[in-house]
């Protein structure tokens, strides 16, 4: 939804909030190790209990996820590679920022919680897996009502402000309805595919025909 909304206007806004960061050429993909890094401490944080350095940790990391593809564009640097880093290592975030919340909870006995973590860190996984999955077919997989913006500032909230078990609950739930969500896009859209695909190739198959009875003629 955040990127739905603002994606626009987010290069324009990071130009202008941050412009020490293009006055000198800086490397994207260093930028994006980089915020992984931090996340991950964040993620460690996390599992010992420091939840507000954790979250605080989880928003840095997160501004560095924002602003290496802003500052790849203006260099004009952006390439696939840069694409597929961003993308792998976001999903290493994603489970280490849980994975240490689980821990949290499950060393302290709290099992429910414990629960309600893994149930968004598999869930986030899935909503993730099921949009890369999809775009091997169709052009883009968008949508959903917790995409993975929402979900790291949520998760970052819940920590800085004490609010972790009832930002897991509303994580799990919203995360497990965008993964209804996108699977309906992805059945309408690769249903409707695969009916373009019969239609060309039966029409291609009629096309076919009479080049073929010309054949079989000539031969006889």
């Amino acid at each position: 939804m955040i990127k739905a909304t603002f994606g626009d206007r987010l290069d324009a806004w990071v130009r202008r909030l941050l412009p020490f960061l293009f006055v000198r050429r800086l490397d994207p993909n260093a930028l994006t190790v980089t915020g992984s890094l931090v996340s991950i401490v964040a993620a460690v944080a996390l599992a010992r209990g420091a939840f507000t350095v954790g979250g605080i940790l989880i928003l840095a990391g997160g501004l560095f996820d924002l602003v290496d593809g802003v500052v790849a564009r203006h260099q004009g640097r952006s390439s696939s590679f840069g694409a597929f880093l961003d993308s792998t290592l976001d999903r290493l975030v994603d489970m280490a920022l849980l994975v240490g919340v689980l821990l949290f909870y499950a060393r302290s006995g709290d099992t429910t919680t414990a629960v309600v973590a893994a149930v968004v860190l598999v869930a986030s996984v899935l909503t993730s897996y099921a949009k890369a999955r999809a775009e091997t077919r169709i052009e883009v997989l968008e949508g959903g009502l917790l995409e993975r913006g929402e979900r790291i500032v949520l998760l970052a909230a819940g920590a800085i402000l004490g609010w972790m078990q009832p930002v897991l609950w509303l994580l799990a739930a919203g995360t497990l309805v965008t993964v209804a969500q996108r699977f309906a896009v992805a059945y309408r859209e690769l249903e409707s595919l695969d009916a373009r695909q019969a239609d060309e190739g039966a029409a291609h198959a009629r096309a076919a025909e009479p080049r073929q009875q010309l054949r079989e003629g000539g031969s006889a």
